[in-house]
């Protein structure tokens, strides 16, 4: 397949480092690197995000992607201390490391904030991560709205070495795995259980168990915040390992694709029977409802950004979530499973959300600790509380 290359004319790059992106539709983008030199595999995505690439660069839901910012400039605040933790949580980070592949932007600022410990560039350069800036993210924005989301390939070299082929950038990309078939849940889990308790909140006596598929630091201070002690457990555990301490249970958010996650889907089959609160959050919806006997479908793009709009048909009500997924759930094959349609997107009329019949479950497609409306959905973890104290 021929390459068709797109770059700026008389490209300047202050950084000393050139990168290359490579679409497995043949589209090749020249532009600016900086981060870490290397070549990495992923499946290109966008979020409309305008800040907050902290957040997303260590969000788990990102792992085996290489994500591009639909705004022009990033970076300009550079990377917050660790220093500032809310129940000894880290503050602006979703994780303890960055989990995408590369990180494409349009233009990369100097930094200028009185809280950066350090520029994007030198963070992505100390967790080996690739990066790739002064390059026309819209037109690879507008390809991915068009042709839905694809693998590609993302290298940064210095400007005095001999960049990577085209053709053996399109070879990898050929030997490469593809993102639907990787249990990506398993490779960010915990790997044995571990234990919180709130800092300053008191401890309220309770305990939530987290089936934890790549949880988020940001549901993780939302429920010390509200005292519980939580424990998180392994993706692939097993059910009775999860409800052995458990006043609730919370199946957490991660990445890709949830109908090949047999062992979780067999663990949150388990923890229905035990008839304990759940709340299930982005990829924690997907499994309880693939648990439930419903199916999933691959979007074409996804919604990932801090503006997506969702209704609660329950109420009329509409508010603004922040989201990260690449699956939907199939509402029509939620007949049958026990669960209802409670929140719908305005948009394009996905799955938002489901409830039980006796008001034990309550599962979302959105992230509602993200908080962009800012409290628009908080009060799910409000309502988590009012079960478990029920």
């Amino acid at each position: 397949m021929p390459v068709r290359v797109y770059s700026f004319p008389h490209l300047y790059c202050r950084t000393g480092m050139r990168a290359r992106l490579l679409l497995e539709n043949g589209m090749g983008f020249e532009g600016c690197g900086f981060g870490a030199k290397g070549v990495k595999v992923g499946e290109v995505v966008f979020s409309t995000s305008m800040t907050g690439y902290p957040e997303s660069l260590t969000d788990p839901s990102y792992e085996g992607q290489i994500l591009v910012y639909t705004h022009p400039m990033v970076g300009n605040y550079g990377v917050p201390s660790k220093e500032f933790r809310v129940e000894g949580i880290p503050a602006c980070y979703e994780s303890d490391r960055i989990h995408v592949e590369g990180f494409i932007i349009g233009e990369l600022p100097e930094p200028s904030h009185y809280l950066s410990s350090m520029s994007l560039s030198d963070w992505l350069r100390s967790e080996s991560v690739p990066g790739m800036y002064r390059v026309d993210t819209r037109m690879i924005v507008k390809t991915i709205r068009s042709k839905g989301v694809m693998m590609g390939v993302i290298a940064v070299y210095s400007e005095d070495e001999e960049p990577p082929a085209w053709s053996r950038m399109m070879d990898m990309l050929r030997r490469a795995k593809r993102y639907d078939e990787l249990k990506l849940a398993y490779r960010v889990s915990p790997l044995e259980p571990i234990e919180h308790t709130p800092v300053h909140a008191g401890y309220n006596g309770r305990t939530v168990a987290v089936l934890d598929c790549g949880l988020k630091y940001g549901i993780l201070r939302e429920l010390l915040k509200r005292g519980f002690r939580v424990v998180r457990y392994p993706c692939w555990s097993k059910a009775e390992e999860v409800v052995e301490e458990a006043d609730a249970v919370l199946l957490s958010n991660g990445p890709g694709n949830p109908s090949i996650l047999d062992e979780a889907i067999k663990a949150v089959q388990g923890i229905l029977e035990y008839r304990l609160p759940v709340l299930a959050i982005c990829l924690g919806m997907q499994l309880l409802c693939v648990a439930s006997g419903a199916k999933t479908f691959k979007l074409p793009y996804g919604h990932r950004g801090p503006n997506k709009p969702v209704v609660d048909l329950d109420t009329g009500r509409c508010f603004v979530t922040t989201q990260n997924h690449g699956y939907a759930v199939d509402a029509g094959s939620l007949a049958g499973t026990g669960l209802r349609l409670r929140f719908l997107n305005p948009d394009d009329k996905t799955v938002e959300g489901v409830v039980d019949a006796d008001g034990r479950v309550l599962a979302v497609q959105f992230h509602p600790e993200g908080g962009p409306g800012p409290h628009d959905s908080m009060w799910m973890f409000d309502w988590l509380a009012r079960r478990v104290k029920a």
